[in-house]
Parts: C-alpha cells; sequence; structure tokens
C-alpha cells in the first residue's frame, strides 16, 4: 500500500460538539482562572478554585473527610515529590508548585475527565508552567512531569493520557511528536551500585517523532520522525526516521520516505 493511500484511508479522530452555553462556560472558566493566577497570590487563587471544584464551600473541622480536603485544596498545605529532590531549584519551582498542584488536583476533580474542557485547561496552565509550550498543544489527563521549568514543547504535539515526562535533565519535544499512553521519557539515571548517585542527561525527542504505547526513552535522544515501539525500552539514540523496539530496543527498521511503498 502506497503512502498516499494509506494517508487517504487513515481514519482521523471523528469531530465532537458540545452545546454553545458549555463551550461559553468552558472558555469563561479557563480565562477565569488564567486572571486569577497571574494577578494574584497564585496559592490562594489555586486553594478558591479547587474547593469550588470539589464543592467546599467552608472549613468543616467537625468532619475528617471534608477537614482533610479543604486543607489539601491550598498548596501551600500539600507536599509534591519534587520538593524532595535535592536538584530542585527551589527558587524556580516555588511559584510553579501552585500550578502544578491545581494540574493534578483538576484532573482527579469531577470534571477532570471532560475532554473538551481539560484540553484547554491543560493547555492554559502548560503556557505558564513549561519552559516553553507551543502552539495547539494538546494534553490529556492524568500526564505527569517532574518541575516544569526545565520542560519545553514544540507546536502541534499530542500527549496521551498517564504519559510521564521527566524534565529534571531538561526536556526538548519537538514539533508534532505524539506521545501515545502511559509512554516515559526520562532525564536522570540511578547508578547500578549505588542509588543515590543520579545521573543527568538533557534528552531531546525529535519533531515528528512517535514514542508509543508503554514505551520507555531513557536518557537517550530520538531522531526526527523516528518511532519507539510499543513497549520498547530505548537506552541508545536513534537517527532520524529510524524505528526501535525491543527490551532493550534495537533499530528494527527505516521509515519509508514519502511516496515509497510500505
Amino acid at each position: 500500500m502506497s503512502i498516499e493511500r494509506d494517508r487517504a484511508e487513515r481514519r482521523f479522530l471523528r469531530p465532537v460538539g458540545v452545546g454553545e452555553e458549555a463551550v461559553a462556560a468552558y472558555e469563561r472558566f479557563v480565562n477565569d482562572v488564567a486572571a486569577r493566577l497571574d494577578n494574584g497570590d497564585r496559592n490562594e487563587a489555586v486553594a478558591a478554585v479547587l474547593r469550588g471544584l470539589y464543592g467546599l464551600r467552608d472549613a468543616d473541622e467537625s468532619d475528617p473527610v471534608r477537614g482533610v480536603l479543604w486543607h489539601a485544596c491550598d498548596p501551600r498545605e500539600a507536599t509534591l515529590e519534587p520538593e524532595y529532590y535535592k536538584d530542585v531549584d527551589k527558587a524556580r519551582y516555588a511559584p510553579l508548585k501552585p500550578l502544578h498542584w491545581l494540574w493534578i488536583m483538576f484532573d482527579k476533580s469531577p470534571v477532570g475527565r471532560n475532554l473538551h474542557l481539560g484540553v484547554l485547561f491543560r493547555r492554559m496552565l502548560a503556557q505558564r508552567l513549561f519552559k516553553r509550550c507551543g502552539k495547539n498543544v494538546k494534553i490529556f489527563h492524568d500526564v505527569e512531569f517532574s518541575y516544569g521549568y526545565n520542560l519545553e514543547v514544540g507546536d502541534n504535539v499530542v500527549i496521551h493520557r498517564g504519559v510521564l515526562l521527566d524534565d529534571r535533565g531538561g526536556l526538548v519535544i519537538g514539533d508534532n511528536v505524539s506521545l501515545s499512553d502511559y509512554a516515559n521519557v526520562y532525564t536522570h539515571d540511578h547508578d547500578i551500585l549505588d542509588i543515590g548517585h543520579i545521573t543527568m542527561r538533557p534528552v531531546k525527542i525529535g519533531n515528528g517523532a512517535r514514542i508509543t504505547y508503554h514505551a520507555t526513552v531513557l536518557c537517550v535522544d530520538v531522531g526526527e520522525d523516528a518511532i519507539v515501539a510499543s513497549h520498547a525500552l530505548l537506552r541508545k539514540p536513534i537517527g532520524p526516521h529510524e524505528i526501535a523496539g525491543g527490551v532493550p530496543a534495537k533499530v528494527i527498521g527505516q521509515k519509508p520516505k514519502p511516496g515509497k511503498s510500505v
């Protein structure tokens, strides 16, 4: 089958509409939260937004469940794993922590699985959290990252559910990249003998690359238009248009050039 025919027959996601009133409400909500984050105390803003999303009108210390949820909505009353890392830049992470907490708690809220709203909301947060967030970025639920300030995401990137982006050593994701469900990209590694000895390495995912389902990229670069196959463990860099698969992953093929038969 030719590449042109394959593209013509490909089944793209069908458009799904929501009501005009809902669209307007979602946009008002995202814009309102953005304004609160940009023009006030971020901790106070996040606490207020999360308490609203979780239906908490006031504190109720007599109810243990409501009491703990009330406090947990405030980023100052919660801790996140990145805060415990020795290499964290506290000055850079401090203003991002409220946004990071909002990201996590939004996903777990009653509206966190609303795809239309979620994409808009996470894109808004990513523009304030990441070192760079390009145009038309789509991020699904339960995506995790380390700091955010070491993460650069290009245009038209799609990051599916459950993806882990470790940006401790610096992570650059190029334009038109796809990261499938539960893919993992790491920029740090542990010594075989001393688990406390950590090596950092900047990682770049080239334009048009695809990291497919459950694949892991461990501190190496992925070339432009390359593919890391499902469940692969990539420990060596791969070049442009190469296909890597297996554990450990090896180059198992080369993507055909446009116009060539498969």
